[in-house]
Formats: C-alpha cells, sequence, structure tokens
C-alpha cells in the first residue's frame, strides 16, 4: 500500500452549469507527506476535497486514493475526513461521539472502546471525557472533531481549516496531532488559510486558482520560481516622507504609506546603503527598518492577486 501515492489526481475537471470549479487538476500525495492546499474563496478547493471523499463526481480525469476509486469501499477505510464545521453531536459526550463514529466505521467491542480511549488520550481530552460535548471549549470540539475523523486509523486525511477559531494551545496541539499521525506514515492533505500554518507544517504546497494548479512546491521552490530572491525592507521614517523622497521610492517599486515605505530588494548589501543615502540627502530621518524574506504569503498574494474574492 505504501508503494504507490496515497492521492492522485490527473486532469481532473468538474462544472457547475457553466463554471468550471476544477480544470485539469494533476497532483499527488505520498504516504507521510502533510501536503497544502491553498486558493482564495472559490478557487476549487472545496470541489477537489469533496471529490476525493465521494461526494463529488468529477466530469473528467483519474482520481485514486491508494489506487482505489473513491467510491471503492476499501478506499473509505483508508480515508478520513475532518470537515471544517464541527461534524459532532453536542448532546452526546465526547466518549459517546468517538463511539458513534468508530461505528460508522465498523468498530465494534473491545476494539471500539480501546480505539476511543486512545482517541481520546491523543486529544488530550480523557479528563473530559463523559462531559456533554455542548460544554466544551471550541478548542476542544475541534481536537474531539479530529479525533472523531482519524478513530478508524484512516491512511489518508483530508483536514478542512482544522484550526480555524481556536486558541493559541489548542491549535500548539492540534500542530502535535498532525505531525505525530504524519511521523506515523499517514498522508494529510491540509487546505488552510493561515500562511504560517503551511509553511510550518507542509512538506509540499499547492496553490489552486480558477480549478487550476497554478503552483506547486516546496515553500522555498515555490519563493525561488515566483518572487526569486526578493525580498522586502521596510523603513519607517520620524516624520511624513516628503515628495521628494516618494518619487525616489517609487521609481524602486516602494509601496508607500504617510511615514513609511515597503522596497522589494534582490541585493541587500548593496541596495540597503543606496535606500538609506535617499533619506539622508533629503533629509529624512528614519525611525525603524527591517528587512525580511519572501514568505509563502507574499507567494500567494503574487500569484492570485490582493484583491479580496468572496
Amino acid at each position: 500500500m505504501t508503494s504507490q501515492p496515497a492521492l492522485a489526481a490527473r486532469d481532473l475537471a468538474k462544472s457547475f452549469g457553466g463554471r468550471r470549479a476544477l480544470d485539469g487538476v494533476t497532483l499527488s500525495i505520498a504516504p507521510g507527506e502533510i501536503f497544502g492546499l491553498l486558493g482564495p474563496n472559490g478557487a476549487g478547493k472545496t470541489t477537489f476535497v469533496r471529490s476525493v471523499v465521494g461526494r463529488v463526481r468529477p466530469d473528467g480525469g483519474t482520481l485514486l486514493v491508494f489506487g482505489r476509486s473513491p467510491g471503492d469501499p476499501g478506499a473509505s477505510a483508508l480515508r478520513g475526513w475532518v470537515p471544517q464545521e464541527i461534524a459532532l453531536y453536542p448532546l452526546l459526550s465526547a466518549r459517546e461521539n468517538l463511539h458513534s463514529f468508530g461505528r460508522y466505521q465498523g468498530l465494534a467491542g473491545a476494539e471500539l472502546d480501546a480505539a476511543a480511549d486512545r482517541s481520546l488520550a491523543w486529544a488530550a481530552l480523557t479528563e473530559r471525557a463523559d462531559e456533554r460535548t455542548e460544554r466544551l471549549s471550541g478548542g476542544m470540539k475541534r481536537r474531539l472533531n479530529i479525533a472523531a475523523g482519524t478513530i478508524h486509523r484512516p491512511r489518508l486525511l483530508l483536514l478542512d481549516e482544522p484550526t480555524a477559531g481556536v486558541d493559541p494551545q489548542s491549535r500548539e496541539r492540534i500542530f502535535g496531532m498532525i505531525e505525530e499521525l504524519a511521523a506515523e506514515g499517514v498522508a494529510i492533505l491540509y487546505t488552510t488559510h493561515y500562511m504560517e500554518e503551511a509553511e510550518r507544517l507542509c512538506d509540499r504546497i499547492a496553490i489552486i486558482d480558477h480549478g487550476r494548479i497554478i503552483a506547486l512546491g516546496t515553500q522555498e521552490e515555490l519563493v525561488s520560481s515566483t518572487l526569486g530572491r526578493r525580498q522586502t525592507l521596510t523603513i519607517e521614517s520620524e516624520e511624513r516622507l516628503t515628495e521628494a523622497v516618494r518619487e525616489e521610492l517609487r521609481r524602486r517599486g516602494a509601496s508607500l504609506t504617510d511615514d513609511a515605505a515597503v522596497i522589494p530588494v534582490e541585493e541587500p548589501a548593496r541596495e540597503i546603503p543606496e535606500i538609506l543615502e535617499i533619506f539622508r540627502r533629503h533629509g529624512a530621518a528614519v525611525r525603524d527598518l527591517t528587512l525580511k524574506a519572501a514568505s509563502l504569503e507574499d507567494v500567494f498574494l503574487h500569484l492570485t492577486g490582493r484583491e479580496l474574492r468572496e
């Protein structure tokens, strides 16, 4: 089972009416890999995830879970899905929820009991096992949601915005849970709007927009292929920037506010003294200076645009 991709999509296509939700998506995820799928709202992430789960039937292309069609019962046993919306029974306890989801996956008897106990400990919920789920905090519900989606020990896990609305402590625990799964060889498809999460967790990242994969690789590969060696220099002035300073900085591609400039640079050792000379020459005092390497967020905005899409 580990000799083949956990998930393989080739030329996957899906339309709703006249709109292409997926337009030739091709990607693969290896066992033990955390694979990030990023994109603006409406880019095709949800349609792709629902295709893997078997809730959307593609119009064309191929999609395989460990070599099986998503609708194959064998694929269902190998796959886990944790949706963005909390999918739990609020009036049941944490333990009862896990028993319910375990039975859906064919577990019973001593095997189910052991799986529930293991999942409670893994999610750090043993002490709250018999408390009604509606009384748990948002972070606890998120962890229980993940435990419910993995109680049958899937080999491929789909995680859709798993840290939405959680506190920092629960977020760290969720990160630890994800890293433990990957270390055990579980392949993880991870969607998020938090770029720092993708930077921390994901081995590779695909950026999808208008139903197409527009970039795919490690964070370093994505930065190198889109922004090259570009870094960002931010300079804050003691006073409002004069028009003379602003005009010279615009020629360098700067983004300007009243008292600050954000300037792309590729050779900091050479360019920073040149930029500081502009400030000195025009009598503008510098309050602060920050040099920042290009980030995944920079790549994302470069490829998809800065305008918010709903």
